[in-house]
């Protein structure tokens, strides 16, 4: 599985892990990306450090329209079925 869809890595500094996400996304070989935690600081980390870079470079959003996923999707709410 992993030669038919390899996973790159990305190491080194926040600037360097920012720098290799914009080449492949700006390359179009990856619309989105799975961030693997390795310590339990890794998401905290990925947070504060290399989301700010994304977001100077307009990478990654700053502001969402809705306060829930539903809202920022723009999904109706369902019906409720228990309701008369």
């Amino acid at each position: 599985l992993e030669a038919a869809s390899p996973r790159p890595r990305f190491t080194g500094t926040a600037s360097d892990v920012a720098d290799g996400l914009q080449l492949w996304f700006e390359q179009h070989a990856a619309d989105g990306f799975i961030i693997q935690g390795g310590t339990p600081e890794t998401f905290p980390r990925f947070v504060d450090e290399v989301v700010p870079l994304l977001q100077a470079r307009g990478l990654f959003r700053r502001d969402y329209p809705g306060t829930t996923l539903r809202e920022s999707l723009g999904l109706a709410l369902p019906a409720n079925q228990f309701q008369k």
